[in-house]
């Protein structure tokens, strides 16, 4: 299961390895579209990725300062340090070729 991260647990949470964070809202379709998408992928990579999530209702200030200007957003962060974006639904396929590449590196 995902990590809820919040503003006073982000920084803690993506310390440490590959981090996928995915900002997204109750109310957002696309954002319900890629939540399957993130559990089958959550799974495959266990061990080798870390997986959370922001609520971008109830955490504004953690959006604001990534500049997640949509949703969904996949930030991949690197020991601390965002890395990557990535915005709207993406497939499995897709995001295991995307993944893939980055542990290759």
């Amino acid at each position: 299961m995902a990590k809820k991260l919040t503003a006073k647990n982000i920084q803690q949470e993506v310390s440490k390895g590959l981090v996928l964070v995915d900002f997204w809202a109750d109310w957002c379709n696309p954002c319900k579209m890629m939540n399957p998408v993130l559990d089958e992928l959550e799974k495959k990579y266990h061990g080798q990725i870390k997986f959370a999530k922001v609520d971008v209702e109830k955490n504004r200030d953690v959006a604001l300062k990534y500049d997640v200007m949509s949703i969904p957003t996949l930030l991949l962060f690197k020991d601390g340090i965002a890395k990557e974006k990535i915005s709207g639904y993406r497939s499995q396929i897709a995001m295991e070729q995307y993944l893939d590449s980055k542990l290759s590196k």
